[in-house]
């Protein structure tokens, strides 16, 4: 049975601040602007935003993390992430079971779809994060460390180091204050996505594993050394996985309230787009000497998903990270949509990303 959901509150007072909470430390260590765009600050998108407001995201890009992970890297080799969850409270309201105050403030929920970024080939966009000059030419066309073959053993795991993260439940074009995007009932969370990930690639006659382990319970910090635990686990049990693929919701919200919500439609259909990430140990800190073998396993994934779904992903976030990613030749970390998209948004999308991966590992 799990553990009730407690998820640690930070609260930003000033740059290297640290707040205690009731006894459980969190800490944002080296929150760094991705970048400024008119006074603004991105952290976890690095994307240009709706009326460039600022906001706020559950992905925490930290490009001075990697000094940090060196000191503090695990025997796992999971890397040190800040678990801290500062943009959402330390609380719960089901607002599905409880009768909504018309009192309660609401705030704006605005559709965005995100497009060109400092980077782009052919049909497709990169928003390179680092002082690295990438070739994605070279990324796209290169082999993978890997084959496809035709065996009942599993050759893809789908894990969720935040399982609990949810999406909305109506697509209202607005938000009460009270809403919280977080669930422990696993259909109502980002696990229901990777399930429907795991559902195609079956179909599709992939093996797949999907771990469905909640690694931010009982507590949000530790998520990624619990992750790392679980790819560990099943990689050793089933050598002959090749992609490992964490699955997450973004968040994007402004210093007013107002939520974004990055949308596509395909046949006539809303589906939430998704954001690829992709990092990188240029400078050897990580232990994670195969990363652009993760890099061309990305830009495959970027762009086969254009060409079968036009409009389905974000530009692909190339940063200064690792996130577990030295865990797996091909190891990535995918966001499906925001917490303002609806469930059936997420799952759409994620049915389509199912169909993405097939046909990247089966042509490769």
């Amino acid at each position: 049975m799990k553990v009730s959901e407690k998820i640690c509150k930070a609260t930003v007072i000033s740059v290297a601040s640290i707040m205690s909470v009731f006894g459980a430390f969190c800490i944002l260590d080296e929150i760094d602007s991705v970048f400024r765009l008119q006074g603004v600050q991105v952290l976890a998108a690095g994307l240009s935003m709706p009326n460039s407001t600022d906001t706020k995201s559950d992905t925490d890009i930290n490009d001075k993390a990697k000094e940090k992970t060196k000191q503090d890297s695990s025997s796992s080799k999971a890397v040190k992430n800040s678990d801290t969850d500062f943009a959402e409270k330390n609380h719960k309201v089901d607002t599905t079971d409880t009768a909504i105050d018309e009192t309660e403030q609401t705030f704006l929920v605005t559709e965005s779809l995100y497009r060109e970024s400092n980077m782009s080939y052919e049909n497709f966009f990169v928003k390179n994060a680092t002082d690295l000059s990438i070739d994605l030419g070279s990324y796209l066309h290169a082999d993978l460390p890997f084959k496809y073959e035709d065996t009942s053993e599993p050759q893809v795991l789908i894990v969720h180091t935040h399982a609990t993260e949810s999406y909305m439940t109506e697509d209202l074009g607005y938000y009460y204050e009270s809403f919280y995007p977080r669930d422990t009932d696993d259909n109502y969370n980002v696990v229901r996505v990777g399930e429907a990930i795991t559902k195609k690639l079956e179909q599709s006659g992939i093996s797949t594993i999907h771990c469905t382990e909640h690694h931010d319970e009982p507590q949000y910090l530790g998520a990624y050394d619990n992750s790392a635990n679980s790819i560990i686990y099943y990689m050793n049990k089933y050598p002959s996985i090749k992609i490992v693929l964490d699955i997450h919701r973004d968040s994007i919200t402004t210093e007013e309230g107002e939520k974004i919500k990055p949308t596509f439609v395909y046949n006539n259909k809303k589906a939430a787009q998704i954001m690829i990430m992709c990092g990188n140990d240029n400078y050897g800190y990580y232990d994670f000497p195969d990363w652009e073998e993760n890099m061309s396993l990305a830009v495959k994934l970027q762009s086969t998903a254009e060409t079968k779904f036009p409009g389905m992903t974000r530009p692909l976030y190339f940063g200064n990270f690792m996130y577990n990613m030295n865990l797996a030749p091909g190891s990535l970390l995918i966001e499906i949509g925001t917490d303002a998209n609806t469930l059936d948004e997420a799952v759409y999308s994620g049915e389509m990303l199912g169909e993405v991966i097939e046909s990247v590992l089966k042509n490769s």
